[in-house]
């Protein structure tokens, strides 16, 4: 029994120091990223090139999905202040709602799926298949030429693709608000107009630049890190492992940090 119980502990204190040295080793990847940031030569193209594939081509998902939630939140709203007579107030509490919540948070969710889960799994191959090595072995360094523009380009397309959808999520509120209740258009946009202060939108954007730095760090440590991580595969087969682990640890990361800024800015 004692045999089994110190087994036990001393598998709980490996695991333990094992996700001590991953926090550590992702803490200096992200360090190391954005110093290289600041080091010469800058390159454009890669950055452009990187939000294209992150902002661009992320666009009709976020279109599609603003425009159904933003109806959602107007249904739903509108089916709580009729029973009080206010319905005036539906631009505002949709307004709001996506400005500071789920136009966020949301497209960050989307964003995950989309791009971070192809992000992870492109460096996961490449270092599965020792590409990175290579680079390495050329004197390139991979942080500068892999990762950098990727970081730079989720920085950037994040607080955009946040706007796009908090643009489409409120028509879609007043397709509904205006077009299917007909609720007044002018109540609509006046009330919006009222509430909806700069903070709110300062706090949409911070957490869309937050969240484009987590989803970018987390998906690209993950697959640069492969060699290193503890998933009992490798190849094919540990790239499918590390990409779900890095959308689920991006996914729950994004939602912490969504508590956490909502908390510090409110």
């Amino acid at each position: 029994m004692l045999a089994t119980i110190g087994k036990n502990i001393e598998r709980l204190g490996d695991r333990f120091l094992y996700y001590v040295q991953q926090t550590g080793r992702m803490t200096m990847f992200l360090l190391v990223a954005s110093l290289r940031i600041l080091i010469p030569p800058y390159r454009l193209f890669p950055v452009i090139k990187q939000i294209h594939f992150i902002g661009a081509r992320s666009v009709l998902v976020i279109l599609v999905a603003g425009v159904f939630v933003g109806m959602v939140v107007a249904l739903q709203f509108y089916d709580t202040l009729v029973r009080f007579g206010s319905v005036s107030l539906l631009g505002s509490a949709v307004g709001l709602s996506l400005i500071r919540e789920l136009g966020p948070v949301l497209t960050a969710l989307m964003v995950i799926g989309r791009a971070g889960s192809a992000i992870c799994a492109e460096i996961g191959i490449m270092r599965s298949e020792e590409q990175i090595d290579a680079l390495e072995c050329m004197a390139i360094d991979p942080y500068k030429f892999l990762i950098t523009p990727k970081l730079v380009a989720g920085i950037i397309s994040l607080p955009l693709l946040t706007s796009l959808f908090d643009v489409v999520g409120i028509f879609g509120g007043y397709m509904v608000g205006v077009g299917l209740f007909e609720v007044n258009s002018g109540a609509y946009f006046q009330g919006m107009y009222d509430t909806v202060l700069w903070g709110d939108i300062q706090m949409g954007l911070v957490k869309s630049l937050v969240f484009g730095l987590l989803i970018i760090w987390i998906c690209a440590a993950k697959g640069f890190f492969l060699h290193l991580e503890r998933i009992g595969a490798y190849g094919a087969e540990g790239v499918s492992r590390i990409t779900t682990n890095a959308v689920v640890l991006s996914s729950i990361s994004v939602l912490f940090a969504d508590y956490l800024i909502s908390s510090i800015m409110v």
